[in-house]
């Protein structure tokens, strides 16, 4: 089955609608304001309430406090916590939308190393993503694919990394993901997403039903 798919960091309505037209479940903003798809939850809140309520909506955060983060679930009506920095297990705990974890693996992490990092968000669906020193997702590098396929397996589990158009179905097929997060394969420039890519990379996602 094809996985769902996320087209994250959007930052204007038209990229919003490309997405969803391309047949995207859910698109993400990010609120982490050293990112270059940066927005604010007023932002987020006017794109979010162009798009049909059925699209959904997911909040990225990197160590945002409580308070903030529920702050801002009520402005844009999120659906889901996306939590992508260095945040403890807790973090997740009590928030009012199910929470995402991003779990950035090294590339020569094993199996038993990243399900030892991935123990303790249990309550949580796990995201899969690149490590890299400084940087919290975006970063175009692809993940471990290996130690990913291993924890999809046990998990449902949503593979982000450097995905393109060029790589999808390789990955897909590798891993096994529920779900897969697009953000810089879809950008001519960090932040500046095409609506020709996103349709090239639907129209392989498209292909392997």
């Amino acid at each position: 089955m094809t996985p769902r798919w996320k087209v994250c960091g959007v930052t204007d309505i038209d990229i919003g609608l490309a997405a969803v037209d391309a047949g995207a479940d859910a698109v993400g903003f990010v609120f982490y304001e050293r990112s270059p798809r940066a927005v604010s939850a007023e932002r987020a809140a006017e794109i979010a309430a162009g798009l049909p309520r059925e699209t959904w909506r997911m909040g990225v955060f990197v160590d945002a406090g409580r308070d903030e983060i529920e702050r801002t679930i009520d402005i844009v009506d999120l659906d889901f916590v996306q939590l992508s920095g260095d945040e403890p297990p807790a973090a997740a705990a009590g928030l009012s939308r199910h929470a995402f974890k991003a779990l950035r693996l090294e590339p020569e992490m094993d199996v038993d190393a990243v399900r030892a990092l991935a123990e303790p968000f249990a309550s949580c669906t796990l995201l899969v993503d690149t490590a890299a020193e400084g940087e919290y997702g975006g970063t175009g590098r692809t993940a471990n694919w290996t130690a990913a396929a291993a924890l999809a397996r046990e998990h449902r589990l949503m593979l982000a990394g450097g995905l393109t158009s060029d790589n999808v179905a390789e990955a897909i097929a590798t891993v096994r993901p529920w779900a897969i997060d697009v953000s810089s394969g879809l950008e001519l420039e960090p932040g500046e997403k095409s609506p020709r890519l996103i349709r090239e990379f639907a129209s392989v996602l498209e292909s392997l039903r």
